[in-house]
């Protein structure tokens, strides 16, 4: 690996998506990542569409990692795990609060093994307090901590019923701050030589993470307007050969209407009594929306528009696909795309990553790995015998998916055991 974190290894013990995008992150950065699955694998493998044990929706949070696949429930299995974790900088899990203590993989146990461990928990609400054993998925979390309310109350009679958002924000939002409080221990690490447990919670990440909580928790009255510095009321249009576009300055806020009457050459609209008030352009925003549409099909092309737009300090945004954004100039540009094995004859087409550096070099995606594919490489490296790893296969302490027992079978009769790609 190579990359900012190369030389640090992750033990992943996460499912699903908080724990692994965490770790699929810090692998991305450089880190060598091992995820620990259970024989009952990880769900997310079975996910629409998954052909022989591999799904896109677990390729996309596990691609590169390495993994290893024990039942820890029975007799060698802790102390496997113990001496994995010995090897670690950093341990990740998003079990319910407590659910690794229960096998002696808590952070008091492993600390005291390894000092310089930093380990870190995903949960809904957190290692304490009432919360502490509820359930925690995306939508509900989001549901409980003010994110779906927000939606429900900005969208109001557009929605034919209550609906929350298809992407599981909480999830990914939440993996992102583990990893930023992660990194900031692994620099604390460099100064004090001792690692630390992060706890991190989804509730109040969704809470940290929305600009406009104040205004809520201040009990401010902001009547018509919207609130400042937010995406509320950005309007869409039509443009002049048929696109769809939104734009990132409301047509109804007193700081923003300026921008368009600017870029229209129409502030004799400031005096119009429809729109003289943020109140009043709401009240009459179809009015409003169809001048400016009408004005936006004079133009010629969107280019033409958008330069008009620039002028004002307006910025708009065409409706793409992820497939039309996947097969812009910009995607190549930046490697927004990246292909990679999906261990069946085909591939993946997986995002990229979202940094450049000018420095360090990122290794390429990797290939995901089937259950259990490099239990013998991981253990070997820890000293195990091949003998032992195989006793232990025997006796269902090491769990592989056939195809994994396959790969590792093949490397055995090459004389490298457990090396399976």
């Amino acid at each position: 690996m190579s990359g900012p974190l190369s030389g640090v290894r992750v033990v992943d013990f996460s499912r699903v998506l908080a724990g692994p995008l965490c770790a699929r992150t810090l692998q991305d950065l450089g880190a060598e990542v091992i995820k620990i699955e259970p024989p009952s694998p990880d769900v997310s493998r079975f996910a629409f569409p998954s052909t022989d044990g591999m799904s896109g929706y677990y390729a996309q949070q596990n691609a590169g990692k390495r993994n290893v696949s024990i039942n820890l429930n029975l007799p060698g299995a802790l102390e496997l795990v113990l001496k994995l974790c010995d090897t670690a900088d950093v341990v990740v899990e998003n079990f319910r609060a407590g659910t690794l203590n229960f096998f002696g993989l808590d952070y008091g146990t492993l600390s005291k093994r390894n000092p310089k461990l930093i380990y870190a928990s995903i949960t809904g609400y957190g290692q304490g307090g009432p919360w502490r054993s509820r359930m925690a998925y995306a939508p509900t979390v989001q549901a409980e901590a003010g994110f779906t309310h927000n939606s429900i109350r900005h969208y109001g009679e557009a929605l034919t019923e209550p609906r929350t958002d298809s992407l599981s924000h909480a999830d990914v939002y939440t993996g992102l701050q583990a990893v930023i409080a992660i990194l900031a221990a692994l620099n604390s690490r460099q100064k004090t030589g001792h690692g630390q447990y992060v706890d991190v919670a989804m509730a109040a990440t969704l809470l940290a993470v929305n600009e406009r909580a104040h205004v809520d928790l201040s009990d401010d009255d902001i009547g018509a307007e919207p609130a400042v510095l937010g995406a509320t009321d950005c309007s869409f249009f039509i443009g002049p050969q048929g696109e769809q576009f939104t734009v990132a300055t409301s047509i109804i806020g007193s700081l923003t209407f300026p921008s368009w009457l600017r870029a229209m050459r129409r502030v004799d609209l400031m005096d119009d009594p429809r729109f003289a008030t943020a109140a009043a352009r709401r009240l009459n925003f179809g009015l409003l929306h169809q001048i400016i549409q009408s004005w936006i099909l004079t133009f010629p092309d969107m280019a033409t528009l958008d330069a008009q737009f620039d002028e004002a300090k307006i910025a708009m945004g065409e409706v793409r696909s992820i497939k039309e954004l996947a097969a812009s100039e910009w995607s190549d540009y930046w490697g927004a795309v990246q292909r990679v094995s999906d261990r069946n004859g085909g591939e993946y087409r997986l995002p990229g990553r979202p940094w450049h550096f000018s420095v360090d070099e990122l290794s390429p995606i990797g290939a995901p790995a089937f259950q259990g594919e490099h239990n013998f490489a991981v253990f070997g490296e820890l000293g195990i015998s091949p003998e032992e790893l195989k006793r232990f296969s025997e006796a269902g302490v090491l769990v592989s998916h056939k195809r994994a027992s396959e790969l590792m079978a093949t490397a055995d009769t090459k004389g490298e055991p457990g090396q399976a790609a």
